[in-house]
């Protein structure tokens, strides 16, 4: 497994990273307990190091799935993301992030209890939280670090003038974003302010959800616990046109005898050294085929070849419903 780094001052980690979310039910559709923690072995045995989870998963079932399958692992075999902040209540639904010092602490001994270890690698809030300074988080935050809970501070779906303020405060290892073939909203301004500053990405949604993965239909949008139908790119004639441009994608990558989301995943790495993709491979069968993603080398002329196939601009609906876009620093 090839390595990179994040940002200047931040871990080497594996070229591509580990999504847990869908490895709790009710995200993508139904998850095997015994499959999720068989996959985090397979990852590691690969040499992926990187594992990203959320304290919301699940409401903490995501992590505790993780605690079962690192439990025998080295601590040094892994790095854990983790994001934080989160409100949730009663019967689902999430109500806001709360991101203040005080609950910065609190959030984190509570990830570190169920996940089983005594510090995080990478720690960040999973929202802006619109009532609390970044200053005053990112501040929080440092002081985790500086008592040895917490070794780097990370970001997740803010805008560039954010991450100037936050950066400021202590340096920053990586954004986690969503970025893909049909997700490029962090070019125009977002990507430009990392490479200044010297920050890396942490890529999710490489695949869209799976959208562009070469596997996805509109008949899975009924699958018992599958959310995806509530996004506006997997409904009616959006999910039409979307999938039309899968078949532009499939046609290019048989020609190389790749898969559509292999070369997804391929063009994601090819977009700088300092973008780490991160799957969310649910099972052994998955992760098996976006391994070999990153062996997957792409010429100038297979971009422009890819960007063709998938112009820019050209999918259809928004990657979240009206509601969590007004969350996120920039659109699709």
């Amino acid at each position: 497994m090839q390595t990179r780094t994040l940002g200047t001052d931040g871990p080497v980690v594996s070229a591509l990273g580990l999504g847990a979310m869908g490895m709790t039910n009710g995200v993508y559709g139904a998850s095997d307990r015994a499959e999720s923690i068989a996959t985090v072995h397979a990852a590691l045995d690969a040499g992926v190091t990187l594992i990203d989870t959320g304290d919301h998963y699940g409401t903490g079932h995501n992590e505790m799935l993780l605690a079962e399958a690192l439990r025998d692992r080295p601590r040094e075999a892994y790095l854990l993301s983790v994001k934080f902040g989160v409100l949730s209540r009663p019967g689902g639904g999430v109500t806001g992030q709360d991101s203040r010092p005080a609950a910065v602490k609190n959030f984190l001994i509570h990830s570190m209890t169920r996940l089983g270890v005594d510090h995080i690698d990478i720690y960040r809030p999973a929202r802006l939280d619109p009532a609390v300074p970044i200053e005053e988080t990112v501040g929080a935050i440092k002081e985790m670090i500086d008592a040895g809970y917490v070794r780097h501070v990370g970001l997740s779906e803010v805008n560039a003038a954010t991450i100037r303020r936050a950066h400021a405060v202590h340096p920053i290892a990586d954004l986690q974003i969503e970025y893909s073939l049909i997700s490029r909203a962090v070019e125009p301004e977002v990507l430009p302010v990392l490479r200044e500053l010297g920050i890396g990405m942490t890529a999710y949604g490489v695949l869209s959800r799976g959208l562009i993965s070469g596997h996805w239909k509109p008949a899975d949008a009924g699958r018992p616990g599958e959310n995806r139908g509530r996004m506006p790119r997997f409904q009616g004639e959006n999910a039409e046109q979307n999938l039309a441009l899968v078949e532009g994608l499939r046609r290019f990558a048989e020609a190389r005898a790749a898969t559509v989301a292999q070369v997804a995943i391929a063009w994601v790495a090819a977009q700088g050294e300092d973008i780490v993709p991160v799957v969310g491979a649910r099972t052994r069968t998955r992760l098996a085929e976006a391994l070999p993603a990153m062996d997957l080398k792409l010429s100038a002329a297979d971009l422009e070849e890819m960007e063709k196939a998938v112009p820019k601009g050209a999918a259809r609906g928004d990657r979240y419903p009206s509601a969590m876009m007004s969350g996120v620093g920039v659109g699709n």
